[in-house]
């Protein structure tokens, strides 16, 4: 497994990103939210896309959105393997930090992985219920 972040995995959709809000199930571990949606099958074989937000509510300055934006796709970037070696089908990701303060790596890297575990079990629990 490569540790990369390619341009094909991100999300940039308009269309899949507004779904994600309307249809999408989400999971929170404070202080980040994942919202998912299954979708059709991405072009380029890419099993999930990706997206971060840190909303201008919480944080007024772009610099500190922007790092912790970083820290987050850091944080997929080298943890991402967790889902992917659990699921079937293709999602789109966005990951939502909802903490009102500047966090550190190690904080957003647990809180990343304690998600894409509970990802990896609600997406078996719920293929296991179908």
């Amino acid at each position: 497994m490569k540790f990369t972040f390619q341009k094909r995995e991100k999300l940039k959709s308009k269309k899949i990103i507004e779904k994600l809000f309307e249809e999408g199930k989400s999971i929170s571990h404070y202080p980040i939210k994942l919202i998912y949606l299954k979708v059709q099958p991405l072009p380029e074989d890419v099993k999930i896309r990706a997206g971060v937000a840190v909303p201008k509510k919480n944080f007024k300055s772009a610099v500190k959105r922007n790092k912790i934006k970083r820290l987050l796709r850091e944080s997929y970037r080298l943890n991402k393997q967790v889902a992917f070696n659990n699921i079937e089908g293709n999602f789109a990701f966005l990951f939502l930090y909802l903490g009102k303060e500047l966090p550190q790596y190690a904080e957003v890297e647990k809180s990343l992985i304690v998600l894409l575990q509970k990802f990896s079990k609600q997406i078996a629990h719920e293929k296991f219920d179908e």
